[in-house]
């Protein structure tokens, strides 16, 4: 590892000033590895832990290839979950700010009107889930024409949940001349086919972290009867009493007892599993990361591509079905080199899967002990306080990139003929905007939407209310965005 950073890469201005404000200090070991090579255009097999960053790896360089005069997509980021789809699109979103990148999330659950409506728009990048995408791929909503780069991000895991077939069929759709990125933490066999009949001459990055899940989070076991997990919960939340918590169960039943129990208790708690609506998962995953509660209770569906910083402790209440789940897991903890920690409740039932787990990690988790009557009482009085406490607010990733941004409404749209260059003339007609001023513009039938950046977005609004727009006074008004 090198002491790069970030502006000793090919990145434009606009790239560099979203990186800087999204707190990217320097890259990681992935970053520093991938980046140069998606930047020169080459084809790349990624293997990389949990955590590592890898998302920019390949997002800021997407970002900087993409050219923002085309309107057709010409990248695809596929991803094997909703949740990891809307994660990667909020991203690619935050890094391409300042070059007014749009950027379009195909997902199953999500009224598909809307999503095609969208891509009807200028789009330069679309992250979708692998059975949506091909659905509007079929439908012929997207079009693949001018795709030159693919990402496929957590490959094995598309496969583990069935879709290789689906991608392999998306390949097929699209040009042959493509830079193409796969990241997957483990290479069976259908990866490596579809690497070597779809990729052209990759370069294999494979990260050995010096800093790997094992050393910088504490683990520790506690083996406890199924019908003590309860007691054993509330006496290590009180003696934890941790700021921000996931608790791991391996269904959704057991995830709705635990949330039930907790919250008749007057807990700070959510829960999360594929059982719930779409958008009730989205809604409690962003509360969770701005600091809304503590305690969320969850199925593996937040132990994978969920990046949620300051997570202080995972407790998995089950040991986890599959072992790699294990390393999921406890890897929402101690994010990008930060120390974390992880209890496992061992239930009798639980010890083939615990040796399993041990097998696939290539060690034991130590064995702990369960809190003492006096550790309890010691630390009764600072829990008690806390609950009666709301969370600190966390720091939300991208919140500094949207700051001095206002989004205004103009009530005309396709309907009344109204074109991109009609804002940006009418915009930059006024004495203190120029084209840098202006950021990402939605044409809809009958309203546009404009971002204003550079903090002028109230001179902008009040200077609009008496000028022309394509030959018109038009209504000009603020939105108002609403959780």
């Amino acid at each position: 590892m090198t002491n790069m950073k970030f502006n000793d890469f090919a990145l434009s201005e606009t790239i560099l000033k979203a990186v800087k404000l999204m707190k990217f200090e320097a890259p990681t070991q992935v970053q520093e590895s991938v980046m140069p090579l998606v930047l020169e255009g080459k084809d790349v097999i990624v293997r990389s832990q949990t955590g590592s960053g890898k998302t920019a790896a390949f997002a800021i360089p997407v970002c900087e290839l993409v050219d923002w005069e085309e309107n057709k997509p010409q990248a695809l980021i596929l991803t094997p979950t909703r949740e990891l789809a809307i994660q990667v699109k909020d991203d690619v979103f935050h890094l391409g700010r300042f070059k007014r990148i749009k950027v379009s999330a195909l997902y199953g659950r999500s009224p598909f009107r809307f999503q095609e409506k969208e891509l009807k728009q200028k789009t330069h990048v679309v992250v979708g889930t692998p059975g949506r995408v091909m659905d509007h791929i079929e439908r012929g909503t997207l079009d693949t024409s001018m795709l030159k780069y693919l990402v496929i991000d957590e490959a094995d895991e598309m496969l583990k949940m069935g879709f290789f077939e689906q991608v392999e069929a998306i390949l097929n759709e699209l040009p042959s001349n493509r830079v193409t990125v796969v990241l997957s933490a483990t290479m069976p066999d259908n990866i490596k086919k579809l690497c070597e009949t779809q990729l052209n001459d990759p370069v294999l990055i494979e990260i050995e972290s010096t800093d790997p899940v094992i050393d910088r989070i504490l683990q520790y076991r506690i083996e406890v009867e199924e019908n003590q997990k309860k007691g054993l919960l509330k006496d290590i939340l009180i003696t934890e009493n941790p700021d921000s918590l996931i608790l791991f169960c391996n269904t959704q039943q057991k995830v709705d007892d635990i949330f039930r129990t907790l919250m008749d208790e007057d807990f700070m708690v959510e829960k999360l599993h594929g059982g719930m609506e779409q958008t009730d998962r989205i809604k409690v995953i962003e509360k969770f990361r701005k600091g809304e509660f503590r305690y969320l209770i969850a199925t593996d569906v937040a132990a994978r591509g969920i990046d949620i910083d300051q997570i202080e402790l995972v407790i998995n209440y089950d040991v986890p079905n599959k072992s790699e789940s294990y390393v999921h897991r406890i890897g929402r903890t101690g994010r990008i080199g930060n120390s974390g920690k992880a209890i496992t409740f061992v239930s009798p039932a639980d010890q083939k899967l615990l040796r399993e787990v041990h097998a696939y990690i290539k060690s034991e988790i130590p064995r702990g002990d369960r809190p003492s009557e006096t550790e309890i009482l010691s630390c009764q009085e600072a829990f008690d306080e806390k609950m009666l406490v709301s969370p600190e607010p966390k720091e939300i990733k991208g919140v500094e990139v949207n700051e001095g941004i206002l989004k205004i409404h103009i009530n005309a749209g396709k309907k009344t003929k109204m074109r991109a260059v009609d804002v940006v003339g009418a915009l930059c007609s006024l004495e203190e905007i120029d084209a840098s001023d202006i950021g990402i513009i939605n044409i809809m039938d009958i309203s546009t939407y404009v971002e204003i950046l550079n903090n002028k977005g109230t001179y902008v609004l009040k200077a609009l209310q008496n000028k022309p727009i394509k030959g018109r006074i038009r209504k000009v008004s603020k939105v108002i965005n609403r959780d």
